[in-house]
């Protein structure tokens, strides 16, 4: 992976909170976050004694070349952004403005925490779809914009190979959101869950409260039988 093909575009806790559903009882079990990237959802959750671990390719970077990315893609993402507005659900987040500070903030967080959490074990340069884990290490894996959203870049047997060492190292397993890049429901979806389904897996599909990308309102939780 070269530096200048990194999209770094982060989320908060409490956007974690919202995509994946977790309760005050999530928050207390062990956590993989998977393709994390830049979110300060480690940090926060940390600094509150949480129990979480983040993956990402983009950890083999270090913290001020990541900082730098930030800054690029930042002033190429934000013009597209105010193009491209119809395409959001303006509610929870107000305005572009605010999707920008948001975003930004929790960027420096995670910033903020990096170089410590990669020392203590909490950022670590793994990627999808081998893990280098035990066999259900963590209470809860969560997937945040990665699996389906890039469906037209990750094949349908890189999904399925993917979801199925995430039910490996953990014990369930929640995946947000299930639309592609187009806005459409991710054309892997249907065979995803067939797959699923004949190795036994538990799946639903299962409302959540946050709203911002148009048609993105549900996440894909797996658990083993």
């Amino acid at each position: 992976m070269e530096l200048k093909s990194v999209v770094p575009w982060g989320r908060s806790l409490a956007e974690y909170i919202e995509m994946f559903s977790l309760t005050e009882s999530d928050l207390k079990k062990s956590i993989l976050g998977c393709g994390d990237g830049p979110a300060s959802f480690n940090a926060e959750l940390t600094a509150l004694n949480g129990n979480v671990v983040s993956i990402d390719p983009t950890y083999q970077f270090d913290g001020l070349s990541l900082q730098s990315r930030i800054s690029e893609v930042y002033a190429e993402i934000m013009p597209q952004m105010y193009k491209n507005q119809d395409k959001y659900i303006w509610e929870s987040i107000a305005s572009v403005e605010e999707l920008g500070r948001t975003r930004m903030d929790a960027m420096q967080k995670f910033i903020s925490d990096y170089e410590i959490g990669k020392k203590s074990g909490r950022y670590i340069h793994e990627s999808l779809p081998e893990l280098s884990f035990e066999n259900n290490q963590f209470d809860l894996a969560l997937c945040s914009h990665y699996l389906f959203l890039y469906s037209d870049h990750v094949s349908l047997e890189e999904h399925i190979a993917s979801i199925n060492e995430l039910c490996r190292v953990a014990r369930e397993v929640r995946i947000y959101p299930l639309l592609s890049l187009n806005g459409e429901i991710s054309p892997h979806l249907k065979e995803v869950l067939s797959s699923l389904h004949n190795s036994a897996f538990i799946t639903s599909l299962v409302d959540v409260k946050y709203q911002f990308q148009k048609g993105a309102t549900q996440m894909l939780v797996v658990e083993s039988v």
